[in-house]
């Protein structure tokens, strides 16, 4: 493959404009889209409307003028296009640990009163460790006779389902290696079992299709930082399935998840749907840039997304063969393309300092713990040619050992 190849990828790619839609940094390749996606356009008008007029100018009346008081819900719809969800079962709010907590406590709550017997989380070692914090935290405050966290295998997770397990916390692309799991399998199995299914959809949404209500899941959590370009720290979504709204309840009852808010009775009466995951007022000026973000989705073909983001993959790694890094570099995503996320991660020693020395040069990646270096790829906006430079200064920096210098001795806070 050429760079002859490359330009024509980029002539016939169908999201090429797309890229104009984001505000993408000068003199930089930004390959880190699954743990902060870029900021559009859009959503840089949206927020100077929000600031300039509708907080500035609108002030309180902006709750009707402006719509605020329903932000959450048309998000949430928004999304929910995105991850295969039919209308009112999806809704934007708070963070995805926090949503996590209330997805595990209805889960729990549903599970145990079809059957008392089961207090079994069942989740994996490598799985994003908030997922696990989370149930760790549950655990403590019912007690292990209420919620109990079992840790296997990633490859044994759906053989270690029995009739203990009420719940099976899944994240449908790993964090670390981008391997993907086979979730309509794992919910089918699960069920056949009596257990519940909570996803989270992290690495997932806004790079794949997903097909929660076919896949027939239950719960599921997510991000919209990441490849849905919320902006960071932004606010996460939650999906229930329909089925579930009678029976399901959330201990985190705050006044916007109430069936009639602005009575301010003093007992808690839950909505009737999804609505009753809202907990406190949202972040509006949070909220309206995820809304904005989300235009830029408008008449996507995610099967359309999801071949050029495997495409990205492909061309990354056979220009890194051809380059002669893949010795050095090994490669612990999965061979196999239907087996992976939008990312390519990779084992290397000095894993830390080759991502420091890159981002130098302006090839924005990510490190993660011990010794992982990652790569990834935002179909929207990332191009052919960006993964063509990037492997040119990977093999520059390697070839002068810039990676071992001493200032990557010493890690930042983030990395």
């Amino acid at each position: 493959m050429n760079f002859t190849d490359i330009k024509e990828l980029d002539s016939i790619d169908p999201f090429v404009g797309h890229r104009e839609q984001f505000q993408l940094p000068v003199n930089k390749i930004y390959l880190d889209g699954n743990s902060l996606g870029a900021m559009t356009k859009a959503t840089a008008t949206r927020l100077q409307q929000v600031i300039q007029q509708q907080w500035s100018q609108d002030l309180i009346s902006s709750w009707n003028e402006h719509n605020w008081i329903n932000l959450p819900q048309r998000v949430g719809e928004k999304i929910a296009r995105l991850i295969g969800a039919q209308p009112e079962q999806t809704i934007c709010c708070d963070s995805i640990s926090v949503n996590l907590f209330k997805a595990l406590a209805a889960a729990l709550s549903i599970a145990q009163r079809q059957d008392s017997g089961r207090n079994i989380v069942l989740s994996t070692k490598d799985n994003f460790p908030t997922d696990l914090y989370m149930v760790q935290g549950i655990s403590q405050f019912v007690g292990e006779h209420r919620c109990q966290l079992k840790l296997v295998e990633e490859s044994e997770l759906e053989q270690q389902v029995d009739d203990k397990t009420a719940v099976v916390l899944a994240t449908e692309v790993n964090f670390r290696t981008g391997k993907r799991l086979n979730a309509k399998q794992l919910i089918t199995s699960a069920h056949k079992q009596g257990a519940l299914v909570i996803l989270d959809l992290a690495h997932s949404a806004g790079a794949m299709p997903v097909h929660l209500d076919d896949w027939e899941a239950d719960f599921a959590v997510g991000c919209t930082y990441k490849y849905l370009n919320g902006g960071p720290g932004a606010p996460a979504f939650i999906y229930a399935a329909t089925r579930h709204h009678q029976n399901m309840s959330q201990p985190l009852s705050g006044w916007f998840g109430h069936a009639r808010p602005f009575d301010f009775t003093p007992d808690y009466e839950p909505a009737a749907g999804i609505q009753q995951m809202l907990t406190g007022t949202p972040s509006i000026i949070a909220m309206a840039a995820v809304d904005s973000a989300l235009e830029a989705f408008e008449n996507v073909d995610l099967e359309n997304l999801r071949e050029k983001s495997l495409q990205l993959a492909e061309v990354f790694h056979q220009l890194l063969e051809r380059a002669a890094l893949s010795s050095s570099l090994q490669l612990i995503s999965p061979q196999q393309r239907e087996q992976r996320g939008s990312q390519l991660s990779y084992r290397y020693e000095h894993a830390y300092g080759l991502c420091q020395a890159l981002i130098q040069r302006g090839v924005i990646a990510d490190f993660r713990a011990p010794n992982y270096i990652r790569f990834g790829f935002t179909p929207l906006y990332n191009s052919f040619e960006d993964i063509w430079k990037a492997i040119e200064q990977l093999r520059q920096v390697i070839e002068a050992k810039e990676h071992l210098d001493p200032r990557w001795q010493s890690r930042n806070t983030v990395t």
